[in-house]
């Protein structure tokens, strides 16, 4: 058992995990130190930390009744509040070990939960954190019982479904299915004003990672290199797990003066909770529209091999997996580059968003993907195909067009995609459109 020194008075929290004694992705040490900052980032105060060592997990405690008789001796000596499992614990489990401990009893997915709940400050990032918590407290209800209805204050306690005890499926139920309308409805604006961006023919960087490892730190710093009006587009960025959670999206400039868009995704987590994965699928989905991604990747953290899987893991589940993705290894003020241990392949960069070393690196690298991507043309239609025309204005950022004797001369900015697609009118191609 470890105890924490020089606590305040707050909510006093017991870390309980299991070392299943098998090979697994990441550490028991690791897991609960990710944990620990869950806690903290919750608003708790980690007082002590046990790890049981079994063979199996037990169907009634999770750890054994004996264990749990041992966690109860040890929230009445260090007067705990809230004991949190590293684990996703049954219905049944948290009321039988709520039984003896005499505590509130919350396991890693419901401590997760709780901090998108009290993060949330969209209509959709609630809505989706609200939807969350219903999906995953709803198997739930009969294990459950009493403890159902907690509604006190502190850890595991915001957010819906608990007002009363008498709350029920069909209540659940009816709920679940009106977030989803009222997300379907946000859905529909998202689209609009996606569709307003494809227009502007502006490219997109996203992007991804780990929680903390900097995403938003690095976002702040090339739009306060690059951007206009930094101190109105400057994003939230605090040294805690998921200081971020909803999708942000802000204009800055490449080294050329060209104009692009770069947006910061919500964290990812080992253990990341299937129904929040679900949840924020909506949000997340704006990946799926950039045309490049950074994968920023703390490289002072120990397992930073698990937390690239962890990444790539999930924009595979994004179906997001095929698009060029540049590999940002962040925080290398703090780690000499020779000393990293790494298995990734494809273009990768070494940086410090907080003192900004490599930045401009950064950006080049940026610029040059760009530069083979789009072409600024010149594109000569004729008359005869003059129903093409539509399409570029309702796609495409026209820059000019101009009516002549043999057709109509477009000046624009196309993509891989759109230059093949309408190479048979090309009269001029600029390979520095970007």
């Amino acid at each position: 058992m470890v105890i924490y020194n020089n606590i305040p008075e707050d909510e006093r929290v017991l870390l309980v995990g299991v070392d299943l004694q098998k090979k697994s992705q990441i550490s028991i040490e690791s897991s609960m130190k990710e944990l620990e900052e869950l806690v903290k980032a919750a608003g708790g105060i980690p007082i002590s930390s046990i790890v049981q060592k079994r063979n199996k997990i037990d169907s009634s405690y999770f750890i054994g009744k004996g264990k749990v008789e041992e966690i109860r001796l040890y929230c009445d000596e260090l007067d705990i509040d809230t004991v949190v499992f590293n684990d996703e614990l049954s219905g049944m489990q948290i009321r039988n070990i709520e039984n003896i401990v005499e505590r509130k009893i919350i396991d890693r997915t419901t401590l997760i939960l709780d901090i998108f709940a009290n993060r949330a400050t969209t209509k959709e990032g609630k809505l989706q954190v609200e939807l969350a918590q219903l999906k995953y407290r709803l198997p739930r209800l009969v294990g459950l019982g009493k403890s159902l209805s907690r509604t006190g204050a502190g850890i595991g306690t915001r957010g819906p479904g608990e007002k009363k005890l008498e709350i029920d499926r069909r209540h659940i139920l009816r709920r679940i299915s009106e977030i989803e309308r009222q997300l379907q409805e946000v859905k529909k604006v998202r689209e609009v004003k996606r569709k307003c961006r494809d227009k502007s023919s502006l490219p997109i960087v996203a992007l991804i990672g780990y929680t903390n490892a900097g995403k938003s730190t690095l976002l702040n710093t090339i739009l306060n290199i690059c951007g206009e009006d930094f101190e109105n587009k400057e994003v939230f960025a605090y040294d805690m797990l998921f200081a971020t959670l909803e999708t942000t999206l802000r204009k800055a400039k490449l080294p050329n003066g060209h104009d692009f868009l770069i947006t910061d995704t919500v964290g990812f987590v080992s253990k990341l909770p299937t129904h929040l994965i679900e949840a924020f699928k909506g949000t997340l989905e704006e990946i799926k529209y950039a045309d490049l991604l950074l994968h920023v990747v703390d490289c002072t953290n120990k397992d930073l091999d698990i937390q690239i899987k962890t990444t790539l893991d999930v924009i595979k589940d994004l179906k997001v997996s095929d698009k060029p993705i540049i590999t940002v290894f962040n925080k290398v003020d703090k780690i000499r580059e020779e000393d990293l241990i790494y298995n990734i392949s494809g273009p990768k960069l070494f940086i410090s968003a907080k003192e900004g070393k490599n930045i401009d690196k950064l950006l080049s690298m940026i610029q040059e993907y760009f530069s083979k991507k789009y072409h600024k043309v010149s594109l000569l239609i004729p008359y005869s195909d003059l129903d093409i025309m539509s399409k570029f204005f309702n796609t495409s950022k026209v820059e000019e067009y101009i009516y002549q004797e043999n057709g109509v001369l477009i000046k624009t900015v196309l993509d891989e995609i759109n230059y093949n697609k309408y190479s048979k009118y090309l009269i001029e191609n600029r390979d520095d459109a970007i």
